[in-house]
C-alpha cells in the first residue's frame, strides 16, 4: 500500500489523501484553499486510470471544493453521508458563483458530481473495488465522518475534521469508542493548542454581546454559513435572549436543510427555536434598516472575505459602541486575521468597534487529538495532515513523545510505502 499526499500536507485545507493498493487507488477528500488574492488553489491530481472513487469526510470547501475537476471528462463515484451530499450541492454551486472565473469546471460538473454521489450510512461497511470502507461519526459538523479503509492487508483510518466536545449541533466523535487501524492520518488544525472549556467561551460571548447591546450598539458575528452560524444561533436561542437576532446569507438554506435531516443533529429543539424566534434578512431593505439597530447580526463569510458580513462590517467598524465578534477559524492573510492582529483590514482606517475572538472551534485541540491516537488499537504509524507547518510538526512530535508511536508530518507530493 502507498499513501500519497495530494493536498493538506503542512497546510490547512486543500485536503486530498490517496490510498493506493496495487494498481487501484481511492482518494479521501478533494478540497481547495485560497492564495493571498483569494484565488482557489487545487490539490495535486491522482492518475485517473487507477482511481476508483472519492470518499468525502464532510462538506466544507477545503474538503470538497475540487471534486468537480474529476467529472469534466470522466465519471468517478463519490461516497459520503446523505447530509454531506445535500449540503455539498449548496456549497459547490455557491463556490462557482463566487470563484467560477478562476476554476476549470462549471455547474455542469457540479451536477455530475452530485449525480455520481453515493450516500452511505455511518458504521456500515461498503466496497469500492478491492477496498472495504466504513464511515464513523467524526463529531465535527452534521454529517461529518472519519474514514476507515481496509485493502485486506492494511487498515488506514483518516480522522477528517473531528471534535471530542459536545456542541449544540453535533455529539462528540465516535473515534474514542475504540477502533483498530495500522495507520492513522490525523488532522492538526489546532495541533499546538488546547481549547478553552466550551461553557466558559459561551458565557463570555453572551456577556460581551449583552454589554454592546446595552450600550446601544450592534454586534456583527461573521461566521461560516455551514455549521458555525447555526451553532452561534443555537447558543443565543438556548439563552432566550430578549434582543433581536438576525441571520443573513446562505445560513438560512443550510438551517432549513439541517432541520430536514434531524438524524444528524444533537439539539434539534434549539434550531427549531432559531427558525421560529429569530429573523432572516430578506434583502437590502432589511440590511439597511438593521445595521443601526441594537441587535445581533450573524452573517457569512466567517473570515470577512466576502458575503453580507463585509457590508455590515463597513457600516459598524467606525463606531466604538458596536462590536465585531469573530467566531470562526481565521486563516493567515485573511481579513479576519488582519483585524485581530493589526486592528484594521487592507490599510483602511483603524477599527473603532470592539473586536473580540471567541474560540468556538469544532476541531479537537492538541490533548484531544493525542487522546484519539491513544484510543486507536494496533497503530504502527501516524501521519499528521491538515494543519500549518508549525502545528503539524508540533503535533507529530507530541504524539511521538506521549505514545512512542512513529509520527510524521510531510509535504504535498510525498508518498509513504507500507
Amino acid at each position: 500500500m502507498n499513501i500519497r499526499i495530494y493536498g493538506g500536507g503542512l497546510e490547512v485545507g486543500r485536503v486530498a489523501l490517496g490510498i493506493r493498493s496495487g494498481e487501484r487507488e481511492v482518494v479521501l477528500d478533494y478540497g481547495v484553499n485560497f492564495d493571498e488574492n483569494d484565488k482557489p488553489k487545487l490539490p495535486l491530481q491522482p492518475d485517473p486510470k487507477s482511481l476508483k472513487g472519492f470518499i468525502i469526510s464532510h462538506a466544507h470547501l477545503d474538503h470538497i471544493g475540487a471534486l468537480p475537476l474529476y467529472q469534466i471528462s470522466n465519471r468517478f463515484d463519490v461516497y459520503g453521508t446523505s447530509f454531506t451530499r445535500k449540503v455539498s450541492e449548496l456549497m459547490l454551486n455557491d463556490f462557482i458563483k463566487i470563484s467560477g472565473a478562476y476554476l476549470p469546471f462549471e455547474h455542469l460538473e457540479v451536477r455530475k458530481t452530485l449525480r455520481n454521489f453515493i450516500e452511505v450510512e455511518y458504521d456500515t461497511e461498503f466496497d469500492i473495488d478491492k477496498f472495504k470502507v466504513k464511515l464513523v461519526d467524526a463529531g465535527h459538523i452534521p454529517g461529518s465522518a472519519s474514514i476507515l479503509v481496509d485493502d485486506g492487508k492494511f487498515k488506514v483510518l483518516y480522522t477528517g475534521d473531528t471534535n471530542t466536545a459536545s456542541t449544540k449541533l453535533v455529539s462528540p466523535t465516535k473515534l474514542l469508542n475504540g477502533i483498530s487501524a495500522d495507520i492513522l492520518m490525523i488532522e492538526s488544525t489546532y495541533g499546538k493548542f488546547n481549547h478553552s472549556p466550551r461553557d466558559k467561551v459561551e458565557e463570555r460571548f453572551i456577556q460581551s454581546v449583552r454589554e454592546v447591546i446595552e450600550g446601544g450598539g450592534t454586534v456583527l458575528v461573521p461566521a461560516f454559513s455551514l455549521a458555525r452560524s447555526q451553532e452561534i444561533l443555537s447558543i443565543l436561542a438556548e439563552r432566550n435572549v430578549s434582543f433581536n437576532v438576525y441571520y443573513d446569507g446562505m445560513v438560512r438554506e443550510i438551517l432549513n436543510l439541517m432541520l430536514q435531516n434531524r438524524e444528524f443533529l444533537n439539539r434539534v429543539d434549539l434550531l427549531e427555536k432559531v427558525r421560529n424566534n429569530f429573523h432572516y434578512v430578506k434583502g437590502w431593505q432589511d440590511r439597511n434598516r438593521i445595521w443601526n439597530e441594537p441587535c445581533v447580526i450573524i452573517a457569512s463569510a466567517g473570515m470577512l472575505k466576502g458575503g453580507p458580513a463585509v457590508f455590515y462590517f463597513e457600516k459598524l467598524a467606525s463606531s466604538e459602541k458596536n462590536g465585531v465578534f469573530l467566531v470562526s477559524y481565521q486563516a493567515d492573510n485573511s481579513p479576519g486575521r488582519k483585524l485581530i492582529t493589526v486592528g484594521k483590514i487592507n490599510g483602511e482606517s483603524q477599527v473603532k468597534a470592539r473586536v473580540e475572538l471567541f474560540d468556538f472551534s469544532s476541531h479537537a485541540g492538541k490533548d484531544e487529538l493525542i487522546k484519539i491516537v491513544k484510543s486507536v488499537k494496533g497503530l504502527s504509524k501516524v501521519i499528521v495532515v491538515h494543519g500549518n507547518e508549525e502545528n503539524s510538526k508540533y503535533l507529530s512530535f507530541a504524539i511521538r513523545e506521549s505514545t512512542g508511536i512513529e509520527s510524521i508530518a510531510i509535504n504535498n507530493g510525498s508518498e509513504i510505502t507500507l
